[in-house]
């Protein structure tokens, strides 16, 4: 039955980006393709639909749960929290996508998002860390880790993206992997959480993969670090969460290495290849080290790099 909330929101976002797409070429709400050779103007704030996807979802969860005596288990006010978490998320990417809200005041606005979850006092203290063992964070958890999660994770999605596919496809590995954790330690909730997003962003990930016929915005790679931020708190499976992150804290080092510059990719006959003065993120990297690579098989060289952290994470909990 659980399976049906990936339905829901899977069909939703699904059958909603042919609606929303021709609209909002015609709005004008567009963005540029930076990394091919006409760098055409193609639909933005995708992650519109996907929000809508998982918000189905995850409201089919709590129709059932009321009127079926369903997943009577789960947490209604953790679920209600994430949703708060979402819809502040995405109106902060919406805010950045039509206005292009300062780096430094994108960075600390997903702070906000936090508050539903602080509120409720959400998550365990007590947390497991490899090597260490237990150590109870105490009230130092909700106040501080909490929001420090949220927006880390936010902006991290948010950081390692701008190519067709990237951050949704990785979203689409770090969600799966953390939904065969809940599954294996037993949190329904986060399962559910994670099942709703995960139904979404694949449906997201047809549209938006190489050539993309939408991109999703702030307010898709925002809604993307949040949900996983979100899921690994209620789950109290924290390390996971970690471990999935890896990859975008190496593109964060690079770029604060290089201050933070605009990272894409110089495109000459079909391939990307590394800008001049070397590195400025993960991607540019990886184009080094291959000597030039289509944007499609970048893209799936880092969902690859995320797949292996992912492994590593399911092996960890099994």
């Amino acid at each position: 039955m659980v399976f049906l909330i990936f339905i829901v929101s899977f069909a939703v976002s699904f059958v909603g980006f042919p609606i929303i797409i021709p609209r909002l070429k015609r709005a004008g709400i567009v963005g540029k393709n930076m990394n091919s050779e006409k760098q055409e103007e193609i639909p933005e704030m995708g992650g519109l639909v996907m929000a809508a996807g998982f918000g189905a979802g995850i409201v089919f969860a709590l129709f059932l749960r009321t009127f079926f005596d369903l997943f009577l288990a789960v947490s209604l006010s953790s679920i209600l929290a994430v949703l708060s978490t979402v819809l502040i998320v995405v109106i902060i990417g919406v805010f950045d996508d039509l206005i292009s809200i300062s780096q430094r005041v994108k960075a600390f606005l997903p702070v906000f998002a936090a508050f539903p979850l602080m509120a409720i006092k959400e998550g365990y203290s007590m947390i497991r860390i490899p090597f260490l063992g237990v150590i109870n964070f105490g009230i130092f958890y909700p106040l501080v880790l909490i929001p420090v999660g949220i927006t880390g994770a936010a902006n991290a999605v948010n950081m390692l993206a701008g190519f067709n596919g990237l951050e949704v496809g990785m979203g689409v590995v770090a969600v799966g992997t953390l939904a065969i954790i809940a599954y294996l330690i037993g949190q329904n909730t986060a399962l559910i959480i994670l099942l709703a997003a995960l139904g979404a962003l694949i449906a997201t990930l047809y549209y938006n993969w190489y050539p993309a016929k939408i991109l999703v915005g702030d307010v898709g790679t925002l809604c993307i670090g949040a949900i996983m931020a979100c899921a690994v708190i209620i789950g109290n499976y924290e390390t996971a969460g970690v471990i999935l992150i890896i990859p975008h804290v190496v593109d964060f080092l690079i770029k604060a290495k290089n201050r933070f510059p605009y990272s894409f990719g110089v495109y000459r006959e079909g391939k990307l290849y590394c800008p001049d003065g070397g590195p400025v993120g993960l991607a540019q990297l990886i184009m080094k080290l291959t000597g030039g690579i289509s944007e499609r098989n970048l893209v799936l060289v880092l969902m690859g790099v995320e797949a292996i952290f992912g492994v590593i994470a399911i092996l960890l909990y099994c």
